[in-house]
């Protein structure tokens, strides 16, 4: 996980340590994990498959937070990201969360049209949340609420 998201987030990824932090957080942090053939494809075993995605959440309460959610530049465009986080969404709505939040950098157009699309509403902004990738000025954080409905 920690080396696709170096190459998803290269200006802020989370470390290995951070992604082990966070499963230690357990029953509160739930983590999904998307995994398919290894480049190149191959027939044989679980070992030769890859991270293709991920997704993370933290619920303990009416309001369930995004922590991660990840798809490799290769395996973008059909559809991942929306079911992992339609995944965080019935988790969350098994939780007992009635809404759930998230940070999305403002220089990250994909991560908000997805976000939007599943019905996320911006209630805030984090100004400089984020470091710069080119070392230019921080990026600010949209803070995104979506009310969770019954399944």
């Amino acid at each position: 996980m920690a080396r696709l998201e170096r190459r998803c987030f290269p200006a802020d990824a989370w470390s290995a340590a951070t992604f082990w932090s966070e499963l230690a957080g357990r029953p509160t942090r739930s983590y999904w994990v998307l995994t398919g053939p290894a480049a190149g494809g191959s027939d044989g075993p679980a070992e030769d498959e890859q991270i293709l995605g991920y997704a993370g959440m933290s619920s303990d309460g009416e309001t369930a937070d995004v922590m991660t959610l990840a798809v490799g530049p290769e395996t973008r465009g059909h559809g991942w990201g929306s079911r992992l986080l339609e995944r965080l969404h019935d988790h969350a709505r098994d939780s007992g969360a009635g809404a759930m939040m998230l940070e999305v950098r403002a220089d990250n157009p994909a991560a908000r049209h997805l976000y939007a699309a599943a019905g996320y509403e911006q209630v805030n902004v984090r100004r400089g949340y984020y470091r710069s990738s080119d070392g230019g000025s921080a990026v600010d954080a949209l803070v995104l609420r979506k009310e969770l409905s019954l399944p």
